[in-house]
């Protein structure tokens, strides 16, 4: 069995890269994919995957599991990147993999802020962080879908977004807080000056995903298709190379909004996506349909939107402590 070299490598990084450029997939994806495929080969000297079989794929998911400990979603996630380098790179049909160790998968309950914690982050943000933050809340939204907010996508007038493209390519219509309408706007008159500013420079149009600007080449270049929280400055796309101005960046929100836990006193081991529990959560309590609930969310399972039962009514199954019985 061959042992690939370093040129070798690269030239298969690349072929990897190509294929999912080719098929559109985020560069999130991207990344991911090229690292599992990379700890892969690692994890068995670098031979030449060609020459690798079924067994070889099971070993390594088994080591992830038993060795590494990795979670079930983690040991998928690596198993997709290395069905996609076979069947999608190397055009090799794999017969069965399916003997590898399960990694386990322990039933979590999302972390919840109360009511009153959500708005005592909430008031310790300030500037943008603090808008995307309320948005996760208002709206249940994912951190990085209201990055990724366009204009065009923020209907000021039936008080709606639509988020694209979201989790498993879906798009769905979720509600904009009516007590964001202002702070909103202004993003968006902020985005307007930005926007102003980069068409009288040599940056390049805003980012567009490679089947739409193939199908509207001047898209990237229209007000409708900015981001609604571009970033402060332009930067170089490690993609093509070009220098043109993203979104903001959610490392920013992020730090905001652990900043604004703490100093609200919550020792709960909350983060940005606890907003998204919380919105779920709350309008349950208050007697939202399940089914609605779910498609704000874009669950595509109604199972995964009941997890959040388990804070309703009084929580822990609304069970009376007998303590409280004395």
């Amino acid at each position: 069995m061959s042992v690939l070299n370093p040129a070798e490598r690269t030239e298969l990084g690349q072929r990897i890269r190509n294929e999912l450029r080719t098929l559109h997939y985020s560069y999130s994806t991207e990344q991911t994919y090229v690292d599992w495929i990379k700890r892969y080969l690692m994890f068995h000297g670098w031979h030449d995957p060609v020459g690798l079989v079924e067994a070889d794929i099971n070993a390594f998911l088994s080591h992830l599991a038993v060795d590494r400990n990795v979670s079930e979603s983690t040991q998928t996630q690596a198993l997709s990147a290395l069905l996609f380098l076979y069947r999608n790179v190397l055009e090799q049909e794999l017969d069965y993999v399916n003997g590898f160790k399960r990694a386990s998968k322990p039933r979590k309950i999302p972390v919840v802020f109360s009511p009153a914690e959500a708005q005592a982050v909430l008031k310790n943000m300030g500037g943008r962080s603090r808008v995307v933050a309320a948005l996760l809340y208002g709206a249940g939204l994912r951190l990085n879908e209201a990055l990724r907010l366009r204009i065009k996508d923020v209907d000021f007038h039936y008080q709606q977004l639509t988020i694209r493209d979201g989790k498993g390519g879906k798009d769905r219509v979720t509600v904009l807080p009516a007590s964001l309408l202002e702070e909103l706007k202004l993003q968006v008159e902020r985005t307007k000056l930005l926007h102003r500013q980069d068409q009288q420079g040599d940056l390049a149009p805003v980012f567009m995903p490679d089947a739409l600007n193939k199908k509207y080449p001047n898209a990237g270049k229209e007000l409708a298709w900015q981001y609604v929280f571009a970033a402060d400055k332009p930067a170089v796309d490690p993609r093509s190379g070009v220098r043109r101005r993203h979104h903001l960046g959610d490392s920013a929100v992020q730090r905001a909004v652990k900043k604004a836990i703490r100093e609200a006193g919550i020792t709960k081991h909350a983060s940005c996506h606890t907003f998204r529990h919380s919105f779920a959560t709350h309008l349950l309590e208050r007697g939202a349909d399940i089914r609605t609930v779910q498609e704000l969310l874009g669950h595509a399972d109604v199972k995964t939107t009941m997890i959040y039962t388990h804070v309703l009514e009084k929580g822990a199954k609304a069970v009376v402590s007998p303590l409280d019985l004395l």
